[in-house]
């Protein structure tokens, strides 16, 4: 199975143009609002996702969001350009979570869950790494929508689900049943498109915090504590948290400051 997920990456479709024109507007010193809200207008459901997810409680704006150069104002170029693009790759690639016990809109929500609360979080941390994170803690769980995939071909839905629903580690069930885990997927997705390749590495050792480069260290050690907290099978839930604190005791972490905006997001989810 893993032969297979290998060859679906590497017949993946290019990212469409509008992922290359948002990138050059968010690095131009020169762009305004304007120049990247009339990219994302030119796609009408871009427009009507990017409103629904701006008007969400988990990022609090006190009032309705009705344009998107009011959401792009809001969010700032860079936090909406990693919207959209999450938006436009989760449609890009078909998903059907059925796998792991989820709906499209669960998987969707989560990612939000997890985005919301690496923003949240460790923007207080360390503010100069959260715009890379608040992307890399949206798109890292794309690499389950391809494991889903195999495993419904293979007819092995009713027992992967099963070990998932049950499970404190999820990456340890998609290695029995695939070989690899949907972190490492995930960095062969995004180095397939050539996406910066801190962040591609950053995912890819997710799982694998020990053998992480002393640079990509702290990245991967972040979004493997937004994971940990919001894991597919119980987002926020009390097992999930404590074992993301487990995880920052550790390494000394603040905990209390993690534990606030825990309990923040859980009142908006």
């Amino acid at each position: 199975m893993l032969e297979e997920i290998a060859e679906r990456i590497k017949s993946l479709p290019p990212l469409p143009k509008s992922f290359h024109q948002m990138t050059l507007i968010c690095k131009d010193p020169d762009a305004s609002v304007n120049d990247l809200s009339r990219v994302i207008e030119e796609d009408p459901m871009m427009v009507a996702n990017l409103l629904k997810v701006a008007n969400s409680p988990l990022y609090g704006f006190r009032r309705e969001i009705k344009s998107v150069v009011q959401a792009v104002g809001l969010f700032g170029m860079s936090t909406t350009r990693s919207l959209v693009m999450d938006m436009s790759i989760k449609k890009l690639l078909h998903v059907d979570m059925a796998p792991y016990g989820i709906t499209p809109e669960e998987f969707a929500s989560i990612s939000s869950l997890q985005s919301a609360l690496m923003l949240q979080w460790y923007g207080k941390v360390d503010a100069s790494k959260v715009d890379l994170l608040f992307l890399a803690a949206l798109l890292q769980e794309t690499g389950k929508i391809l494991i889903a995939d195999e495993i419904a071909k293979n007819n092995e839905t009713y027992q992967f689900r099963s070990e998932i629903e049950s499970c404190n580690n999820i990456a340890d069930v998609e290695r029995m049943f695939v070989r690899i885990t949907s972190s490492e997927v995930t960095s062969r997705i995004f180095k397939h498109w050539k996406f910066d390749k801190t962040m591609v590495e950053a995912i890819e050792y997710t799982d694998a915090i020990g053998a992480a480069p002393e640079a990509i260290r702290p990245y991967s050690f972040a979004l493997k504590v937004v994971k940990t907290a919001i894991p597919l099978n119980a987002p926020l839930s009390e097992r999930s948290v404590n074992m993301a604190l487990n995880l920052l005791e550790k390494e000394k972490f603040d905990q209390t400051l993690f534990l606030g905006v825990v309990q923040s997001l859980k009142k908006s989810y």
